[in-house]
């Protein structure tokens, strides 16, 4: 059999409903699902479509992760610094270290890559 070498992430119908380890909720009753959909065989690297409703939770990072925004609003506000707010079609990564707020304005859609440390 030949290794699929593309995978083309398409509709989520698996996702994982429950907050991800290091997230707290500080505001509101948000919900998050998560949809793992391909990790690399040595498990270091996880990709898929994560979902959350408004409202804000404190995030400890332990792994650096990047983000491809496809329908929301989030302002996240690094600990002791300064407040960024991104939407759709935003990309950006967050460090393994990252710990601040995110504060869900909108119902939030998001493609990731995680790079587990």
């Amino acid at each position: 059999m030949t290794k699929q070498t593309i995978l083309k992430f398409g509709a989520v119908d698996h996702a994982e409903a429950g907050d991800l380890p290091g997230w707290i909720v500080v505001e509101g009753r948000p919900t998050m699902q998560t949809a793992v959909q391909h990790t690399t065989e040595d498990g270091k690297v996880m990709s898929g479509t994560w979902r959350a409703t408004p409202g804000t939770y404190h995030a400890t990072y332990t792994d650096y992760e990047f983000v491809h925004m496809i329908a929301g609003r989030i302002i996240i506000t690094p600990d002791g610094g300064e407040p960024v707010e991104v939407g759709p079609g935003d990309a950006f990564v967050v460090e393994a270290d990252f710990k601040g707020t995110w504060q869900i304005l909108e119902p939030v859609t998001k493609h990731f890559v995680v790079v587990v440390g």
